[in-house]
């Protein structure tokens, strides 16, 4: 290879962390303490007595937060949420905001 010169060049990546989102549910006057238990284990994949615990949140305070993702996996789960709570005739409510 005489007289061929290889040049490198550097090149740098700069990653940035995804943004990231609450998934909170709303309480109603409907949904039973059961199915938000459910949806928490099935959907948020708590354990039984981290989802009673967020359930009486909900209960309480009108509002609780269930989790942190990404958006299009919050948004996943919201949707989610929406079609077991659809199927149940459950007016159960999942929304999010940035963190």
């Amino acid at each position: 290879m005489e007289g061929k010169t290889i040049y490198k060049e550097e090149t740098t990546v700069d990653f940035k962390k995804p943004k990231m989102y609450k998934v909170i549910l709303l309480n109603d006057d409907y949904t039973t303490m059961d199915f938000v238990v459910e949806i928490l284990i099935t959907v948020f994949h708590k354990s039984a007595a981290d989802a009673t615990r967020i359930m009486l949140d909900v209960h309480q305070k009108g509002k609780g937060v269930v989790g942190v993702y990404t958006y299009d996996i919050a948004r996943t789960k919201i949707a989610q949420v929406e079609k077991l709570a659809n199927e149940r005739e459950f007016p159960l409510a999942a929304v999010m905001e940035p963190e």
